[in-house]
């Protein structure tokens, strides 16, 4: 499964939307959001992402430009964005320099952007469930992997 795909992230989806328990304990999100992979040779991968309560509501792929009508996005290199996924399937989460947190901080390889301060917030105020939502992606990313050599 190609991580700059919607069927990617309706699987993400799927997880959180199926784990209640998981999502309760970090209490609701309100948070409209985007993802944008930049691909070397084709057009960019840009998905929006909404969080209601302790689910993923909406997971759409919009076009060029659209990501600015979220309240924050995230935007960075196929290569990078795979980079983190690697790390989540290697470790089950992500580890160190990999995780949401240090990945936005830091900005030299994903960028966090908003249209004003609050969206800023939200991404931050939200990290630990935007984290879990994304490291749920371990056991499909390592059993895709383990098939590749059936």
């Amino acid at each position: 499964m190609r991580i700059d795909s919607i069927s990617f992230f309706d699987h993400l989806a799927t997880l959180m939307n199926s784990d209640p328990n998981t999502y309760e304990l970090l209490g609701d999100i309100d948070l409209d959001m985007a993802i944008v992979m930049r691909r070397p040779d084709e057009d960019d991968f840009r998905v929006q992402l909404e969080f209601s309560g302790i689910e993923c509501k909406t997971v759409a792929e919009i076009d060029e430009g659209a990501e600015t009508a979220t309240e924050c996005w995230i935007d960075g290199s196929l290569e990078d964005w795979q980079g983190m996924f690697d790390d989540i399937a290697a470790n089950g989460q992500a580890t160190g320099e990999w995780t949401l947190n240090t990945i936005t901080i830091m900005g030299d390889k994903i960028q966090l952007k908003a249209g004003d301060p609050m969206g800023w917030d939200k991404f931050h105020r939200f990290n630990q469930t935007l984290q879990d939502f994304v490291d749920a992606a371990a056991p499909a990313l390592n059993k895709e992997a383990s098939n590749v050599g059936s």
